[in-house]
C-alpha cells in the first residue's frame, strides 16, 4: 500500500518520533491524561455486592492491544476502595508491575468491555482528556512500547519489573487534530484487522501441521509401515490394532530409567565445567548435544549429579511444562540431568530413536498419568507410567519405522517454520505501519475519507 505523506514535517526532537507533521504539537503523554489512578487488589470474593471483576494483566491481549473479553477474576472490593476505580469503555490500562525479558512491563491496553470492573494492584487506569480518541493513543503507545520508550522507566525490584508511572508519563508524544486521531485509528483498526486475519490463518495452519505429525508419528510407531500386515488387537484401548508380529510390552520391561540431581549451588567448584547438565528448559529440541548449564567431573565425583549415557531418552517428570506437553529428547552426548527429569535407558530390544519415537507418539496417553505437585506443578505417577504397554516390533523394522518418520517429520516442521516465518514479518508489518500511521509519517485522512465516501 502506497499512502501519501503529509506535505510538511518538522523535526520533533525525540529520538522514537523522528519528523513529524509540521502541524502536530508534540507533547508529553500526560498531557493526553485526565486522571491515572493506580488499582486495587481487594480481598476474596465472598458471594456479595462487593463482589467485582478484576483485570489482571493476565487479561491482557498483547497483540491487539486490549483487554480480553473473558476477565475470570473476581475480587471483594468495597465502595470506598471503587471510588475513582471503576473501569469504563475507553480507559488505558497502563502495566505497572511485572514483565520480563520478552515482554518488559509498561504495555498499555485499552478497555472496549461494558461490565463494570476494576483492575488489579499492578495496573494503573487512565482517564483520557477530552479530544483525545482512545483507540489512537491506544495505538501509539502500543508504537512507543515496540520503540522501547518504556525501558528507561523501569526500575527493577527482587527480580519484578516496576514501571515509573510518573516518568513513563513524560515520555514524548504526538498530538494531532482530533479529527485526525479518529482518522488514523479507523484505518489501523481496518489494516490491521487484515494483518491479523492473515497472521490466524497461518497460525491456524501450525496447528493443522502439529496434528498432522502427531497422528503421523502415532500411526507409524503403533501400526508399522505396511498397510497390508496382518493385525491383531492389542488388547490396550488407546492403542487399538498393531502388526500381529509385533509384542506388548509394558515400558518397564524394555527400558531402565535413571533419576537426577542438582549440585550444591554454594560450591562453585561444581559449576561452569565441561559436562551438560540438561534440565527442563533444555528440552526445545528432540535431539539434545548441548546444555545451557555445565558441571564439573568433581561435582559427578560429589554424587550430586551421575552421568547419563549417550542415546538416552529424557523425559520430565515434575514441572509445569507438564501441564501443556510431554517432551521427549534423545541426548547425543553423555550429560547429566536435574531431578526433574529422568533418563530412560533403552534395553537391547529397542533401539533409542525408535523409543523416542514410541514415547513422543504416546505422548497423549503418558499425560494421563499425572498428579498434582504442588505450585501449579504436575508429576507423572511412575509406577504407573511405566506400566504403560507399548508395541515393539523387530529391530530392522524399528529402524525403517524411525526413518520414515524422521523424513515425514522434517517435511511438516519445514512448512511450520515457513509459517512461523510469515507470522514473524506480517507482525513486523503491522508494528511498523501501526508506528507509521501514529507518528504521521503516512497521511491516512483521504485513504478513510474515500472509503467512507
Amino acid at each position: 500500500m502506497k499512502l501519501p505523506r503529509y506535505p510538511e514535517y518538522k523535526n520533533s526532537g525525540i529520538e522514537w518520533l523522528g519528523n513529524v507533521p509540521a502541524s502536530w504539537r508534540v507533547e508529553r503523554f500526560k498531557v493526553s491524561v485526565k486522571s491515572c489512578r493506580n488499582g486495587v487488589w481487594g480481598g476474596e470474593p465472598n458471594g456479595d455486592s462487593d463482589d467485582i471483576e478484576c483485570v489482571r494483566v493476565a487479561d491482557f491481549d498483547r497483540a491487539r492491544f486490549v483487554v480480553n473479553q473473558g476477565v475470570p477474576t473476581l475480587r471483594s472490593i468495597t465502595e470506598r476502595e471503587r471510588e475513582g476505580r471503576i473501569l469504563e469503555a475507553g480507559n488505558l490500562l497502563l502495566e505497572k508491575s511485572g514483565g520480563g525479558e520478552v515482554h518488559p512491563v509498561g504495555q498499555v491496553v485499552l478497555y472496549e468491555r461494558e461490565v463494570p470492573a476494576i483492575c488489579s494492584n499492578f495496573i494503573a487506569r487512565i482517564e483520557l482528556s477530552a479530544g483525545m480518541v482512545p483507540r489512537y493513543w491506544m495505538y501509539q503507545h502500543a508504537a512507543a512500547y515496540s520503540r522501547g520508550v518504556n525501558v528507561g522507566s523501569i526500575k527493577q525490584t527482587s527480580g519484578i519489573q516496576n514501571l515509573d508511572q510518573n516518568q513513563y508519563l513524560n515520555e514524548q508524544g504526538v498530538y494531532p487534530t482530533e479529527y485526525e486521531q479518529a482518522a488514523i485509528a479507523v484505518f489501523l483498526d481496518r489494516e490491521t484487522a487484515k494483518i491479523d486475519a492473515l497472521i490466524a490463518e497461518q497460525e491456524k495452519l501450525i496447528a493443522l501441521l502439529a496434528e498432522k505429525r502427531q497422528a503421523t508419528i502415532f500411526h507409524a510407531v503403533t501400526k508399522g509401515l505396511n498397510p497390508s500386515a496382518p493385525m491383531k488387537d492389542s488388547g490396550v484401548p488407546w492403542l487399538g490394532e498393531v502388526p500381529a508380529h509385533w509384542e506388548i510390552v509394558p515400558l518397564k520391561y524394555v527400558a531402565e530409567l535413571r533419576s537426577g540431581g542438582t549440585p550444591s549451588k554454594d560450591n562453585l567448584d561444581y559449576w561452569g565445567g565441561d559436562i551438560p547438565w540438561a534440565s527442563a528448559k533444555d528440552l526445545k529440541v528432540e535431539r539434545l548435544g548441548d546444555t545451557a548449564d555445565h558441571i564439573t567431573q568433581a561435582a559427578v565425583e560429589s554424587g550430586g549429579a551421575s552421568l547419563v549415557r549417550q542415546g538416552a531418552i529424557l523425559v520430565v517428570v515434575r514441572g509445569m511444562i507438564l501441564a501443556r506437553m510431554f517432551p521427549v529428547v534423545e541426548t547425543l552426548v553423555p550429560m547429566a540431568i536435574n531431578q526433574d527429569l529422568k533418563a530412560v535407558l533403552p534395553s537391547a530390544r529397542l533401539s533409542a530413536s525408535f523409543l523416542a519415537w514410541l514415547l513422543r507418539g504416546s505422548a497423549g496417553e503418558s499425560l494421563q498419568r499425572l498428579d498434582e505437585a504442588g505450585h501449579g506443578t504436575k508429576a507423572l505417577r511412575m509406577d504407573a507410567w511405566t506400566s504403560i504397554h507399548l508395541p515393539i516390533p523387530p529391530l530392522e523394522e524399528q529402524a525403517l519405522v524411525a526413518e520414515f518418520v524422521v523424513k515425514a517429520t522434517t517435511r511438516l516442521d519445514e512448512l511450520r517454520t515457513s509459517a512461523v516465518r510469515a507470522i514473524d514479518l506480517l507482525t513486523e508489518r503491522r508494528s511498523a505501519l501501526i508506528a507509521a500511521a501514529v507518528t504521521g509519517q503516512i497521511d491516512v485522512r483521504g485513504e478513510v475519507a474515500e472509503v467512507a465516501a
